[in-house]
């Protein structure tokens, strides 16, 4: 129970962060598989297969909603305050998280001609969604104000926003920072645990769009990683790649607009301690992996 909350404490946090994705830290903890695994067989299994995978997942969901319910306590304001040094942060967690993925899938990049393109894809992908976005304004959505088009947008944003949970590359939180609904979506939650019911219908909306890319896009992800792996973690690195330019993005997207990331507000001691939180969970993977082995 202790190790499974664990993961999910710590899949939470990135989770709740733009930078590495809640997939990545299952990743580099040792537990994805299984992850995916048990959430196809709680949508797709059969009797024992649906009770084991539940009683995983509500392990790791304990971990889980405490490490979201404190991060959200402290993000909204630390994301407003504090930006630079946060975003600073986030671009350590990614620059951590790349040599460890072509550590552990060595033999997928080795086959550089299958998959080079889809690294350009979602390089093109992340960039180009982060780029379109900063001139349509998206990032000055009142959550507490209800309409069926930001209910539909929240429904379509949220979908492919838990897509991101799932996959071992771009977080949940960047593409919802890439869609400008970061800040109104953390603020909104807050002010739901506040009691502020204004904020219900765009949360439901939002919640109803994640349940439906969660049911539908693990079998996806499963299929494409036993089928086509190499192309899948190309896909994975570009988006990655892309994702330093969102969170260069980031701070122009704040409801008082502040300048991008720059070499002078760049704090280079938070890109460091991003980078050795990562390399900590590594650490904490191999050791379990070595004591799991009897070593």
């Amino acid at each position: 129970m202790l190790k499974e909350g664990i993961g999910g404490f710590c899949m939470a946090l990135a989770d709740s962060v733009p930078g590495v994705s809640g997939g990545t830290v299952a990743f580099i903890m040792g537990f994805y598989d299984r992850f995916i695994g048990s959430i196809h067989d709680l949508v797709f299994g059969k009797g024992e297969e649906k009770k084991s995978a539940l009683g995983y997942l509500a392990k790791l969901g304990v971990g889980w909603a405490i490490g979201m319910v404190l991060a959200i306590l402290a993000l909204s304001a630390l994301f407003e305050s504090q930006i630079y040094t946060v975003s600073s942060l986030f671009m350590g967690f990614i620059a951590g998280s790349i040599p460890l993925i072509v550590k552990e899938e060595k033999d997928s990049f080795r086959e550089v001609g299958k998959g080079i393109w889809f690294c350009l894809v979602g390089i093109t992908l992340v960039a180009g969604i982060t780029w379109l976005n900063g001139r349509t304004g998206g990032a000055n959505m009142d959550l507490s104000q209800f309409s069926i088009s930001s209910g539909l947008k929240l429904f379509l944003i949220g979908m492919i926003a838990i897509s991101a949970m799932f996959l071992p590359g771009i977080s949940g939180s960047t593409l919802l920072l890439i869609f400008g609904a970061y800040i109104p979506v953390i603020s909104a939650v807050r002010g739901l645990m506040g009691l502020d019911f204004s904020y219900v219908p765009c949360l439901m909306f939002f919640g109803f769009g994640v349940l439906t890319g969660a049911v539908t896009i693990v079998k996806g992800i499963k299929i494409c990683l036993e089928k086509f792996r190499p192309q899948a973690v190309y896909l994975i690195l570009g988006m990655m790649l892309g994702s330093f330019y969102a969170i260069v993005q980031g701070p122009t997207t704040l409801e008082v607009p502040q300048a991008a990331l720059n070499l002078g507000n760049f704090q280079i001691l938070a890109c460091l301690a991003g980078a050795a939180l990562v390399a900590g969970m590594q650490l904490v993977k191999e050791k379990g992996e070595a004591h799991g082995n009897g070593i």
